[in-house]
Parts: C-alpha cells; sequence; structure tokens
C-alpha cells in the first residue's frame, strides 16, 4: 500500500451516492485514530494538513507519520495540503512528497484566481500530483482562513465551467452556504442545492468539494463545557445535509472542527477524573480513540463511504 493521489477515489465516487472524508491531521494520535478508523470501514481516506498544523508540525513529521501509518494499516492515503496560499507552498509540498494540493486562490479576483490556479496545476501535474482549487469565498475562520459573511460569495455555475476548462484543475471546492469553523450558523441551516445541481451540471466531470461541513455535535460541545473552559454553542451543518451534497458531485467533504471537539472533550475528561494523571499516553490516548469513533461515524452514517475501497 502506499501514498495514491484522489484520481481513482474520486473517478468512483463520481455520480455515486457517497462522498470521501478529508480530514486534517496535526499529530501521530490524531493520523492513527483516523487510519484506524478507514481500515475498519474500508474506506478511501484523505488526510490533510492546513497551514496551521504545517507550522505546528512541520511538513516532513507529517509525511513520515502518514507514511508509517499506511505501512502499518495497508491502508491507501491522500495526502493533501489544505489551503495553500500561494504558489510556492503547493510547489514545496508537491516538493515534499504530497500527492495533492490545493491552491487557494478565493481571495483575489477570477482573472488572478486562474492565473495561479494554472501556474500550480501546470507544476503539480508535471509531478504526478492533483489539484484542488476554490471558486467563492466561504465565511468563517480555519487556521490562516479568515472570511467575514458579509465578503463571502457563492460560486456562481457559469463560473465554475470556465474555470474549470481555462485552468485544468481537477476538482473544484464550491461555496453553497457551509462555513469554516465552530460558529457556523445564528438561524437555520441553509445549503443552496440547486446552485450545487446547477454546478454538478455545468462541469459534470469534475469532482465537487465540500468545505466547512463539520456539523459541531452538540455532544462534544457539552461535553467540552462540563470539563473545561466554555466553548459556545454552534448550529453546525446537519449531517443529512451532508449526506445530500454526495448525490450532486461532491466526491470529498471536508472534517476538522469535529475532530478537534471530539478529541478536546475526551481529553478534559479523563484529565478531570483523573486529576493526577501526568502520563500523556493516557489522555492522548483517550483523544485518539474519540477520533477514531468520530471518523468511524463520519465515514460510515454521514458520508455513506463504508466498504467503497
Amino acid at each position: 500500500m502506499a501514498l495514491v493521489t484522489t484520481k481513482e477515489m474520486f473517478s468512483k465516487a463520481l455520480n455515486s451516492d457517497y462522498a470521501i472524508g478529508a480530514f486534517n491531521v496535526n499529530n501521530m494520535e490524531i493520523i492513527q485514530g483516523i487510519v484506524e478508523a478507514g481500515q475498519q470501514e474500508n474506506s478511501p481516506l484523505i488526510l490533510q494538513v492546513s497551514a496551521g498544523a504545517r507550522k505546528y508540525a512541520k511538513p516532513a513529521y507529517l509525511v513520515k507519520l502518514v507514511e508509517a501509518a499506511i505501512e502499518d494499516t495497508g491502508c491507501d492515503v491522500a495526502l493533501h495540503l489544505d489551503h495553500g496560499e500561494d504558489f510556492e507552498i503547493c510547489k514545496k509540498c508537491v516538493d515534499d512528497g504530497f500527492t495533492s494540493v490545493m491552491i487557494d486562490g478565493s481571495k483575489h479576483d477570477f482573472e488572478e484566481n486562474i492565473r495561479i490556479t494554472k501556474e500550480v496545476v501546470d507544476y503539480a501535474h508535471a509531478h504526478g500530483v492533483v489539484v484542488e482549487a476554490e471558486l467563492g469565498k466561504l465565511a468563517g475562520i480555519e487556521d490562516d482562513v479568515n472570511v467575514d459573511s458579509k465578503d463571502a460569495t457563492f460560486t456562481d455555475p457559469a463560473q465554475a465551467k470556465e474555470f474549470v476548462e481555462r485552468t485544468g484543475v481537477d476538482s473544484l471546492a464550491v461555496a453553497i452556504g457551509t462555513s469554516h469553523g465552530a460558529y457556523k450558523f445564528k438561524g437555520e441551516p441553509r445549503l443552496d442545492f440547486e446552485r450545487l445541481k446547477a454546478i454538478h451540471e455545468a462541469i459534470p466531470d469534475t469532482p465537487l468539494v465540500l468545505h466547512g461541513a463539520s456539523t459541531v455535535i452538540k455532544e462534544f460541545v457539552d461535553k467540552c463545557n462540563e470539563y473545561g473552559g466554555e466553548i459556545p454553542g454552534a448550529q453546525g451543518v446537519p449531517e443529512d445535509m451532508i449526506t445530500t451534497a454526495a448525490k450532486y458531485g461532491v466526491c470529498k467533504v471536508n472534517i476538522d472542527t469535529d475532530l478537534r471537539l471530539a478529541m478536546t472533550a475526551e481529553v478534559r475528561k479523563y484529565l478531570a477524573e483523573n486529576p493526577k494523571e501526568f502520563d500523556p499516553r493516557k489522555y492522548l490516548g483517550a483523544g485518539r480513540a474519540a477520533i477514531k469513533d468520530m471518523v468511524a461515524h463520519k465515514i460510515r452514517d454521514v458520508l455513506n463511504a463504508s466498504n467503497t475501497k
């Protein structure tokens, strides 16, 4: 088994009723929990690294940890750069052994987004690496991505077709109402499925990506609050909406916040119940188990991706 690109994963998922989970990683325990869940559910896996993870753990460590997880479990894994902000970062990750990179040019105007995306595509494809880009802007905060709700814009289907044709990008992250981070909806959650259908019809052969898709599960918010400092309640994306999105071209669903909440809740609970414990293997082990359970739930019950490898 090996590090792989997302090409085969997406070709199987496109026009199916399932999507592939793309889970953000920051350390060994998170990687282990995710890969063990993928092995258990016999599911394809994408592990992705954000700007914050690159700063915290360093790409060289993360690549080796992912390679060790593959060797240990026999799983095929795509290693993806999440929200690469410029050509240089994408090039560095291609050179470091990532099999997929995202260039996020959504902060630029349409023509500049096309220019920088095409530059990344040309370099990555020459090295056998696939590229994800973003058209439209999601609100919210995730590591170095910070977009105020007033600046968020939905993806235009006609622009999506032109963008894909001119850049040759392999997959496209679209904005249809999801939001980065834990603090998503003040009112009733809504995803623009009519827009998603129109985008899929405009570019039927292009796998679509849904960012900001954590559901902010109340159980873990409550547990975090019970055993530590308060995490304000938030309304995330209902899980049935994520399941529905997979029917309209969405092949990749990004999940980060739910993993953070699940791990933090279990670590806080363990330390509250064992106040004399100072062995990090104990409380991080509890966090790793929570990650595995959360990821297995997402794969099995939300993404319908069990036994799709």
